[in-house]
């Protein structure tokens, strides 16, 4: 499967390797081009027991890359998941613009039909107000929830073998 993780933080980079390390074609895309350039040179912005192994294993087997250009990086995925900040506003709420961005860019990049996966931390309503964003989509995009629940210190665990998986 060709997916795209939107975001190269600590979801992104621990999700976008562990679905590559599972067979997936995976293209771990952000608007941060240095954080790119030292992503393909091994140099990961975070740590977590067993990533860097994880990233290096499937970078060389040809099954894990990383783009600054994230337009083209979502045009021929299935699957885009989006692994973006949510900081929290100066009124409490959370700031959903750059999942709005991303929404926004797969509205204007999708070249076939995929599904737009809500990985990032976002309040009840969201995917509505997505699925309102992607419906000016030239291709049919279906918008779902995926949320995260790793654990630092633990995340390639918790991600490659899950205590419990909820599906509903």
């Amino acid at each position: 499967m060709k997916i795209c993780m939107v975001g190269t933080g600590y979801v992104g980079l621990v999700s976008g390797a562990g679905f590559a390390e599972t067979g997936n074609e995976v293209v771990c895309a952000d608007i941060d081009a240095l954080k790119i350039e030292k992503l393909r040179r091994g140099e990961l912005p975070i740590f977590e027991p067993g990533l860097e192994a994880l990233v290096e294993r499937n970078v060389k087997g040809g099954r894990l890359a990383f783009w600054s250009d994230v337009p083209g990086a979502m045009a021929q995925a299935q699957v885009i998941f989006v692994a973006v900040g949510t900081p929290m506003r100066s009124d409490g709420a959370a700031d959903l613009s750059a999942v709005d961005a991303v929404a926004t860019e797969v509205a204007r990049s999708a070249k076939r039909e995929c599904c737009l996966v809500l990985k990032s931390t976002v309040p009840v309503g969201t995917n509505a107000r997505v699925k309102k964003l992607v419906a000016t989509a030239n291709v049919k995009v279906h918008v779902v929830s995926n949320p995260e629940f790793l654990k630092e210190g633990d995340a390639v665990a918790d991600f490659l073998r899950p205590d419990r998986v909820v599906v509903g």
